[in-house]
C-alpha cells in the first residue's frame, strides 16, 4: 500500500470537471484507489462519492493506492492534483 497527503489548491475546490478527470485517469489504474479527507473514507474511482465530500480548495487529501499498479497510480494522482487537475 502507497499513499501520499496532498492539498487541494484548484480555485473551484474539487468541483465536477476536476472529479471528471480525476475518476477517468484513476479508473486506467488496476489498483485500489481510497481518498480520506476529514473522518470519511471514500472509492477514489467515484465520481459520487468524490462530490459528496465537498472538498474545497486548500484542503488536505490523503490518497492511497493498492495493487499491481499501486506506485504509477498514486504518482499520477498526485501529479494531477499538483497540476491543478490538467492533464
Amino acid at each position: 500500500m502507497q499513499s501520499q497527503t496532498v492539498i487541494v489548491d484548484h480555485p473551484q475546490g474539487f468541483h465536477a470537471r476536476p472529479v471528471a478527470r480525476w475518476v477517468s485517469l484513476a479508473q486506467t489504474f488496476h489498483s485500489d484507489i481510497t481518498v480520506k479527507f476529514e473522518s470519511s473514507t471514500i472509492d477514489g474511482k467515484s465520481a459520487l462519492g468524490l462530490m459528496a465530500l465537498s472538498i474545497k480548495s486548500g484542503a488536505k487529501l490523503e490518497i492511497c493506492t493498492s495493487g499491481p499498479d499501486e506506485q504509477e497510480a498514486l504518482a499520477a494522482l498526485v501529479l494531477l492534483v499538483q497540476n491543478h487537475f490538467q492533464a
